[in-house]
């Protein structure tokens, strides 16, 4: 089964209440990409989002493990990093399928809103979002919010 797939700019659209959050806990933070090895095994990755232009991205060294699985299969799932172990400042976490992004005026696009200067031999993923999920805790509570593409 085919994961339905859009672009940031849909979740926008469609839950802009979990937009504003996600962006707010990933772009430009470390947070934590897990990708699928050729055995079938997940891996975890630290890495930079951006968001901009619409979208949401990635930048990888060309020979890393994370290009190798996103290159193979493309599936990932991305949590934004903790500020503490009690979840104070939420948790957001993507779904989807990551796309090799080759066009030179989006790459100089998403550099143009980045907060470091990536390498030019980086290679640049658009994240695709299948699912997006907010959570936020109120009196240790948690309170989740939660988009798919699928509808």
């Amino acid at each position: 089964m085919d994961l339905v797939a859009f672009s940031w700019c849909r979740l926008e659209k469609d839950a802009p209440d979990i937009a504003m959050f996600g962006k707010s806990r990933i772009d430009g933070k470390v947070s934590y990409l897990a990708t699928l090895k050729e055995n079938g095994w997940p891996r975890v990755h630290p890495v930079t989002p951006v968001v901009g232009e619409g979208a949401c991205f990635i930048f990888a060294e060309p020979e890393s493990s994370k290009v190798r699985d996103l290159r193979a299969n493309g599936k990932y799932s991305l949590h934004c990093g903790m500020t503490d172990s009690s979840g104070s400042s939420g948790e957001f976490k993507i779904t989807g399928v990551a796309n090799v992004v080759a066009d030179a005026s989006v790459r100089a696009a998403v550099e143009s809103v980045c907060n470091f200067r990536p390498s030019a031999k980086y290679v640049l993923f658009e994240l695709k979002l299948g699912e997006a999920t907010a959570t936020t805790y109120r009196g240790g509570r948690p309170d989740r919010k939660r988009w798919t593409a699928a509808g």
